[in-house]
């Protein structure tokens, strides 16, 4: 579209970051800003300090004037800039940030976060409805969880896929070495994405990970010790990959049924990756059922996923500044006061996205998960999975082994 030199009411522009930083959710921060930067009728572009806390708080600092070499140095530094929040604001909360985004002439209000960020734009917008009050509230998708609706996926999710497939890389390497038994607890409570990626470190039949569980399917312990047991007696080994939400059938996270003091946030949601003590349970699991004088290991990858320098992927870079500049011009152009801006996957070959605006409403408070179809025998994730997940990685590492008989 063409460069936009007058903004459709004057006022103040607000950013803010949410959730669970990211390696590029700083690209879409300055994405917004770029757009915004030469806009007249823009009189300000503040960032808010930790988010939502940072706004009802009044605690903003100036983008406008951020040298341009700066910003996109930002722009390629991972984590959160502006700081995030995990604040889950009701309609309360949102009255507060309202009021404060009035008395600072706020008239464009954008939130880089996952669906309960959406939400809040949601409530803050329809609040402003309310009052009268004229107000553009944007969501900008961000999850490493790529679990947001009506998106083919999510900025984050690229980059943190990267890491966990190069991270199996390494291990599988390590485990083909020193041979044991080796389980890796990755993110994803509801949604098995992140998990599923690690199935991109396999580039020989024999390599790992050997089996996959994600949380869109029950999770059993007898099963999981006889799937075990089967690839250790192939290979001699076994690499396995585990997203932290896997839950019994009753729907219970396994977590839950081990911690005797559980941890919640501020969402009610059970603290899954600050301990390792799922990766323990298993561990402990495999060595009373197969065996104590096995050789059985766990790491939890935890927050490394979000925030590890120098492991971006490309694709999801471009594409974290590009929905940061979309949301922007959708503000800027007039015909919209909300929207939640969508990546919309146009053709594998050659790769295309394009960005789309949806309602509010269609995507806060919801959660997609992994289609079942790339699911097998409830333990492994299919090749099929290649193909969606490829161009949001990148290229990987080649790697090569000399090829040793186990026993």
């Amino acid at each position: 579209m063409a460069s936009i030199t007058q903004a459709p009411v004057s006022g103040n522009a607000v950013i803010g970051q949410s959730g669970g930083p990211t390696m590029v959710i700083n690209q879409s921060m300055v994405g917004i800003v770029e757009v915004l930067r030469n806009v007249k009728g823009i009189d300000r572009i503040l960032g808010a300090q930790h988010g939502v806390r940072g706004i009802i708080e009044n605690k903003f600092v100036d983008l406008q004037n951020v040298p341009a070499e700066r910003l996109e140095q930002v722009a390629n530094t991972p984590g959160a800039g502006l700081g995030s929040s995990r604040d889950k604001p009701d309609e309360e909360y949102c009255h507060k940030i309202l009021s404060v985004l009035e008395e600072n002439n706020v008239r464009y209000f954008f939130y880089i976060g996952g669906n309960d960020s959406s939400d809040t734009c949601r409530i803050v917008n329809d609040l402003a409805k309310r009052e009268g009050y004229d107000l553009r509230a944007f969501h900008v998708p961000k999850t490493i969880d790529n679990d947001l609706v009506h998106n083919d996926h999510t900025p984050g999710f690229g980059s943190a896929a990267k890491f966990v497939a190069q991270a199996f890389m390494g291990d599988n390497l390590d485990n083909r070495a020193l041979p044991g038994i080796k389980i890796n607890i990755i993110m994803g409570r509801h949604a098995g994405f992140l998990t599923a990626a690690s199935m991109l470190a396999r580039q020989h039949t024999d390599d790992g990970p050997h089996l996959i569980y994600v949380p869109e399917v029950s999770f059993s312990v007898p099963k999981f010790l006889t799937d075990v047991e089967e690839v250790y007696r192939r290979y001699g080994r076994c690499l396995i990959a585990v997203s932290e939400g896997i839950h019994a059938s009753d729907g219970t996270p396994m977590m839950s049924k081990l911690a005797q003091e559980i941890e919640t946030d501020a969402h009610g949601n059970v603290q899954l990756s600050g301990t390792g003590a799922l990766g323990d349970h298993l561990s402990n699991a495999i060595k009373e059922g197969l065996g104590s004088n096995l050789r059985v290991r766990a790491d939890t990858f935890g927050y490394l996923q979000r925030s590890f320098a120098g492991c971006a992927s490309p694709v999801d870079a471009d594409e974290a500044r590009a929905v940061g500049r979309k949301a922007a011009e959708l503000a800027l152009e007039g015909e919209l006061a909300e929207a939640s801006v969508t990546i919309q996957r146009v053709s594998n070959e050659p790769y295309k996205v394009q960005f789309k605006p949806i309602e509010l409403s269609a995507v806060a408070g919801k959660t997609r998960t992994l289609d079942r179809k790339f699911i097998v025998n409830d333990c492994n994730i299919s090749e099929r999975f290649h193909e969606y997940i490829d161009p949001l990685v990148g290229r990987l590492p080649v790697i090569e082994s000399l090829r040793l008989n186990h026993g």
